[in-house]
């Protein structure tokens, strides 16, 4: 796609640098305000602190759809990748397998919001009659520029009907969720476990609470040398597990200015010094867990903070569930159950596509034996 085309008379896509360059109000008059990650606050604190831009593999690519007034009635939140990392769909066997056969799967073009993996809306529209255009013209950017693919990852169940009736191929994942069956309190979530698993989540909750003060952050209450102590903690998780971390320290700062209202920061003191923290974005109907690190070793802390702490936030916030990141089989015997999640991909060659295609068919089967296995598996007493 040129970097202006027409859609129909009345509407022009464009394909612009950064989503910096759409006025704040003009890109979240898109969205419903119920997910943060899509927000233009969210999305610009990752250009604006270098966490995504040149040099990162994540190079920010947004295709808008302009009304006859000039301001964008619709938008996708899109990067041009050098790399899959960051995304928590794996896709490297495809790039593998496409390179082996003498093609260039990157750069590929990324519908997501970058190292999130939180189930979302991809079409940031109010005017459903166009996400059929913007998918089209995420195609021509591919074809254009020559690349490989687009893929969009975590997308929120009501959309996935638009990417199937454009033909991109269906991809399903596991997650593991906590949900708020009208809970008063953490102990009545207890009740509705077997006894044996309550007796543990006590037990693991007295262990990582003794000699540890924690508290619940949020708004003016965060402060910069919080903002410092979760830093040091984010980097040594950040080098273990993806080798350097995904944002640098500006980006704390940044999303402590622009939307410190929808993060609730849960820190662990020892002494009056921070010794661990979980970062956590609040949604309209849900909590995220995003990042968490330690500087000591002590056992079950890690699932006090991230898992918990969030479940009795959301209680105490009225929030319908707590989504705790990707991965992670332990939740299940914490009372977080598998939920599936959903990308699409389009694929510019038919071969290559066709082959994928065949991949995911068997793929699908597998996930959905996963799931029906992990539900019966859950801690919640029979009958429940």
């Amino acid at each position: 796609m040129n970097d202006d085309a027409m859609i129909n008379g009345d509407f022009t896509a464009r394909l612009l640098p950064s989503v910096s360059t759409v006025g704040g109000a003009a890109w979240d008059r898109l969205i419903d305000g119920g997910n943060p990650f899509t927000s233009h606050a969210f999305l610009t604190a990752l250009e604006d602190s270098h966490s995504v831009g040149e040099g990162t593999g994540w190079q920010p690519a947004p295709i808008v759809i302009d009304g006859p007034d000039g301001d964008p009635v619709a938008a996708l939140p899109a990067y041009v990748k050098s790399h899959s990392q960051g995304e928590y769909v794996f896709d490297q066997p495809w790039a593998d397998a496409w390179e082996r056969a003498g093609g260039d799967y990157y750069p590929k073009l990324q519908i997501a919001v970058p190292f999130t993996p939180a189930t979302g809306p991809r079409i940031l529209t109010r005017r459903p009659d166009l996400a059929p255009a913007l998918l089209r013209a995420a195609e021509q950017v591919c074809e254009d520029a020559g690349l490989s693919s687009a893929h969009a990852t975590f997308i929120e169940p009501a959309q996935v009907p638009v990417f199937e009736a454009a033909g991109w191929l269906i991809r399903h994942d596991i997650q593991f969720h906590w949900a708020n069956d009208g809970y008063a309190g953490f102990d009545d979530f207890l009740g509705a476990l077997s006894s044996a698993k309550r007796k543990n989540l006590r037990k693991e909750r007295a262990a990582a609470q003794e000699g540890v003060e924690i508290r619940h952050l949020t708004g003016a209450a965060i402060r910069p040398d919080h903002w410092d102590a979760f830093w040091e903690f984010y980097q040594d998780t950040g080098s273990r597990k993806w080798g350097r971390p995904y944002l640098t320290r500006e980006a704390f700062t940044l999303l402590g200015e622009r939307m410190a209202d929808r993060i609730l920061l849960v820190m662990a003191f020892i002494d009056g010094h921070a010794v661990a923290g979980a970062l956590n974005f609040i949604g309209r109907d849900a909590l995220y867990g995003r990042y968490w690190g330690s500087a000591i070793d002590k056992p079950f802390l890690h699932f006090e903070l991230c898992y918990y702490q969030a479940i009795d936030a959301a209680i105490a916030l009225g929030l319908a569930r707590v989504e705790a990141g990707a991965q992670g089989g332990h939740k299940l015997a914490r009372g977080y159950a598998p939920v599936r999640t959903t990308s699409a991909h389009f694929i510019v060659h038919t071969g290559f596509r066709a082959a994928v295609a065949d991949f995911l068919q068997r793929e699908r089967e597998g996930i959905a034996a996963d799931t029906n296995f992990l539900e019966t598996r859950t801690p919640f007493r029979k009958g429940k």
